[in-house]
């Protein structure tokens, strides 16, 4: 965002940098810290909060940060006084400490998040997820209860989520009326495991069951369900279109009818294999004649579909614009929508048995699968955002839909609260 770096650049010369905390330690949020220290002049991390304080501890010491362990609020404000970040295994210092303008929320978990972004807007403080699991789940309510607050629940630029939206703001400035959403997949396979992705995951250092989620489409069908309860949108079938296409994304413009488009009020999708990738797309289309003859002037084709796409999408990077684009300029990455319009239900990997204790996302019993809202209300179809530590009431077979009736839910689990919140606000 241009305007971005001139705010950060005003920020360092006064000495009011903008002040991070940071809850998780993991890959992404490694590669938040040190892009932070060694990239954003006008922004510090003040708190970095993990199971294992060890973790948070490596992570900073990595960039050269020299960092304070404590589980006391105090200590996070003698810490940044002294240009020394707190590391702690108390996630409430992050949410507490008034030596906090932002969190970034990195863990990938659904009921813990769910607890510190509750906390985090309890607490006044505005946040930006790098977690589409939880945004996915119960980020309409979460939203909602932070804008009555007065502060910012928001996704990320970087990862795909927000490259779509700022991309869909292009297309809209335009005056381009964007119908599909789409991001671009190397590989989907329902079917995928840990075992099978343990070589990937260690390669890159990361974790197998996120890298699992990945393979498996959950990871996407969260970031599309979350697009499209940004542009208030819908999916063109359950589990999207998600075609197989070897060819450039611009292709795509001739898969798709119009009328049926704007009947939906546009769609999020996804593509397999295309060009280039990884990356995303809007494809958009404009009434005006005298605006389509200058599209195809530029390059764009003959409509009535256009084009528009970003080649990358940079994740941990852009982490630092989105944290001061709420800070500094109040504004949303991917905002409220009016409802929640696309929700990710829990479909069985494997045949699965009466009693058994489902695992969590990415990993060897479910998978999800984008589907209407409106549908999984009535069907009342389980989000796999609540699947993990359900117990089965009975057998279900491999690709069969979960419902609520399938399972009994573990006792006292915030994330049911604000499930039964979320339908009973937006009903």
């Amino acid at each position: 965002m241009i305007l971005v770096d001139r705010a950060l650049a005003a920020r360092e010369a006064s000495g009011r940098p903008v002040r991070v905390g940071i809850v998780g330690a993991g890959f992404m949020a490694a590669g938040i810290i040190r892009q932070i220290t060694h990239s954003t002049p006008g922004m510090v991390v003040s708190v970095v909060a993990n199971r294992t304080v060890g973790r948070a501890a490596t992570a900073c010491a990595d960039v050269g940060l020299d960092p304070v362990v404590s589980d006391r609020v105090e200590a996070v404000h003698d810490a940044v006084r002294a240009g020394r970040p707190v590391v702690t295994d108390d996630w409430r210092l992050v949410t507490d400490s008034d030596a906090v303008d932002c969190i970034v929320e990195a863990t990938g978990s659904v009921e813990h998040a769910a607890h510190v972004v509750s906390r985090a807007i309890d607490r006044g403080r505005d946040v930006v997820l790098l977690n589409a699991e939880v945004d996915g789940t119960v980020g309409p309510l979460l939203r909602r209860r932070a804008a009555a607050a007065g502060v910012i629940v928001t996704g990320s630029d970087g990862d795909q989520p927000g490259v779509q939206m700022n991309l869909v703001r292009f297309v809209r400035g335009i005056g381009v009326e964007p119908l599909v959403c789409g991001n671009v997949k190397g590989l989907q396979d329902p079917y995928r495991n840990p075992t099978t992705q343990q070589g990937f995951a260690e390669r890159w250092g990361q974790d197998v069951h996120m890298v699992t989620s990945f393979a498996d489409g959950t990871k996407i069908s969260f970031e599309q369900a979350i697009v499209a309860n940004a542009c208030g949108m819908t999916v063109p079938r359950r589990g999207m279109n998600g075609w197989d296409h070897d060819g450039h994304v611009d292709e795509l413009v001739d898969r798709y009818d119009v009328d049926e488009l704007r009947a939906l009020g546009g769609v999020v999708d996804y593509v397999v294999g295309a060009r280039p990738g990884p990356g995303v797309y809007v494809l958009g289309t404009h009434d005006d004649p005298r605006q389509r003859h200058y599209l195809e002037l530029y390059k764009l084709g003959t409509g009535p579909l256009y084009s528009f796409y970003t080649p990358y999408h940079l994740c941990h990077f852009e982490v630092p614009t989105s944290v001061a684009r709420v800070v500094l300029f109040r504004d949303e990455v991917l905002p409220s929508g009016p409802e929640p319009m696309v929700e990710v239900v829990t479909t069985a990997k494997r045949d699965l048995a009466a009693d058994q204790v489902l695992d969590g996302l990415g990993g060897y019993d479910t998978y999800g699968q984008a589907e209407r809202a409106d549908v999984t209300a009535s069907g009342r179809l389980l989000p796999i955002g609540v699947a993990e530590g359900c117990t089965l009431r009975h057998a279900v077979g491999r690709d069969q839909v979960l419902t609520y009736d399938d399972v009994e839910l573990p006792d006292g689990r915030l994330v049911d609260q604000l499930r039964a919140e979320q339908h009973a606000a937006f009903a």
